[in-house]
């Protein structure tokens, strides 16, 4: 996903007070949840809050997004 996906990943999940799963993700933007995850491994600012208990099956991560202020420096490798 390019970064404009990683923007709008992150307007969504400022706007969920409570966090979202990676499936309730796709599902607001129309995409697909594999990609959706994907840019979630790479979005900045973005963690897993916490795990939701399963209907059935699997845990799913509930994501939030943090502001990450502008002075922040870059990791190094």
């Amino acid at each position: 996903m390019s970064a404009s996906k990683h923007n709008k990943i992150r307007d969504i999940l400022f706007a969920a007070e409570d966090g979202m799963t990676a499936n309730e993700i796709a599902e607001k933007m129309d995409a697909d949840p594999h990609a959706v995850r994907r840019a979630l491994r790479n979005a900045f600012g973005v963690y897993i809050d916490r795990w939701a208990i399963p209907k059935r099956g699997q845990y799913a991560a509930v994501y939030v997004c943090v502001e990450v202020p502008d002075n922040t420096p870059r990791p190094k490798k």
